[in-house]
């Protein structure tokens, strides 16, 4: 990839130059490799775009309307935008940025990419507007029927209608398939999947799937009743049921990115009964979606990395080993203060790991920050300080092999499509930076390479 580089002199030619982005393990730590074969740590951002975040989806884009003032053009603002960055020692567009602004700038710099392709998410939409849903799937936290063959059919003729094209572009870093599916019981619903899905259509493919999984794990229909504390007379019966209750139901709600403790579901045994038919479910489920997943991206752009679907909490085993099995590099987004106890769990499974959102909120911004994702500080400087110490402390771990900021530019106070409206930019609305703030992060940025480089080397593998 043309005028790349690294900010570290660790980031050194060392490995096979393969022409495209890919990972290995050197000196015991988990590194990705540029196209030239240097050592390379993903420094992102998140939602870099020319307009974002209509007021509440519909409304203006003050970002939008502030760049049309200040810029002679789009082509303008995407050659400011990428310098800045590129100055404040980024090196990767996240999640869902213009593609535009990863061309080189005037100084022969470039930006990766790593585009999402939100499959399941779209598959899901199609599934929610039939339904007369409103709101997005993200929002709702449905997950879509990957058991039907149409699941199939679309996410191949989307890598296939998107990646294709893109296959033989060096400065793709890797493809992220989905952003926070729900795995289980979270802020957007109490339901385990099993559920979930018992309670779909009658003939759709994946409760007739969570229907024969359920008679391969019971003896008999008495057995699942004494569980699930149900009163089917028969399996027929059973699968004509409308309406099958969570026979545990949750004490708590999830909050939004709490992670949730499934071991404390084993307190009894049917409990722990109940919790390990849901747990064989996300097996089939995870499985059949990561491996379905895969198979496309690979077959449209086989030189290109498989990022999975950025989890917005630890999930349940059977998914994480699922996307070990089917991911280059397992994405988790994490708004914590302190990242390390989450990679570590994310890391018992072998893969190399990104964080693909985190972020800190300051309350002298002058926006609400009442609802977004993130913990909350009080001003810039000690916003910059919240950065540098979670960024030394994810990539002093050796599996991590890259983060990425949300995002580019604050929400509106009004706020965005699904009312967030928190002060989450490296820029003002306005277009100004927060000088305290990314002056540290550049300096952060600096010194991510020599942070890894300096992490305890994995051992036992």
């Amino acid at each position: 990839m043309a005028g790349l580089s690294c900010q570290m002199p660790v980031c050194t030619g060392h490995a096979e130059a393969t022409g495209f982005f890919h990972t290995e393990k050197r000196d015991g730590r988990w590194w990705m490799i540029t196209p030239q074969g240097d050592l390379f740590v993903s420094k992102g951002v998140c939602a870099a775009n020319y307009a974002p975040d209509k007021i509440l989806g519909v409304g203006p884009s003050l970002y939008g309307e502030a760049n049309a003032k200040k810029y002679a053009s789009v082509e303008a603002w995407r050659a400011a935008k990428a310098t800045q960055l590129l100055d404040w020692n980024f090196n990767t567009l996240g999640a869902w940025c213009d593609d535009g602004l990863g061309g080189a700038d005037k100084y022969g710099r470039s930006l990766a990419r790593t585009p999402i392709l939100n499959i399941a998410a779209d598959f899901a939409r199609e599934q929610i507007e039939v339904e007369g849903g409103k709101k997005s799937a993200w929002e709702m936290g449905v997950f879509p029927d990957v058991f039907s063959p149409d699941f199939e059919t679309f996410a191949r003729e989307k890598a296939s209608r998107v990646c294709t094209p893109q296959a033989a572009d060096p400065n793709i870093l890797g493809w992220f398939i989905d952003n926070e599916l729900r795995w289980g019981p979270d802020w957007r619903s109490q339901d385990e999947l099993l559920v979930s899905f018992l309670n779909g259509s009658k003939d759709s493919p994946g409760r007739k799937a969570a229907m024969e999984m359920l008679g391969k794990r019971y003896a008999n229909v008495a057995a699942f009743n004494e569980v699930w504390k149900t009163g089917a007379a028969s399996w027929e019966e059973l699968a004509d049921a409308r309406g099958i209750a969570n026979p545990f139901p949750h004490k708590d709600k999830a909050k939004q990115n709490q992670e949730i403790d499934r071991a404390a579901d084993g307190s009894e045994d049917r409990r722990r009964q109940y919790m390990a038919d849901c747990d064989a479910f996300l097996g089939l489920l995870a499985e059949r979606y990561f491996a379905v997943t895969e198979q496309a991206v690979r077959a449209a752009a086989p030189n290109h990395m498989v990022f999975g679907c950025r989890f917005a909490y630890t999930p349940a085993k059977p998914v994480l080993e699922a996307a070990a099995r089917h991911s280059d590099v397992i994405s988790f987004n994490s708004y914590t203060t302190d990242p390390k106890g989450a990679a570590e769990r994310y890391a018992a499974y072998g893969r190399p790991l990104l964080v693909g959102e985190f972020a800190f909120r300051a309350t002298d911004s002058g926006l609400p920050n009442t609802k977004g994702a993130g913990p909350k500080v009080g001003n810039q400087p000690e916003r910059a300080a919240a950065y540098a110490k979670y960024v030394q402390s994810l990539m002093s771990h050796p599996a991590v092999v890259g983060y990425h900021w949300f995002k580019h530019v604050d929400e509106p106070a009004e706020g965005r499509f699904d009312g967030e409206n928190s002060n989450y930019g490296l820029l003002k609305i306005t277009d100004e930076p927060y000088d305290d703030f990314v002056a540290r992060v550049q300096q952060s940025n600096g010194k991510a390479d020599g942070w890894h480089a300096a992490a305890p080397a994995i051992t036992g593998d």
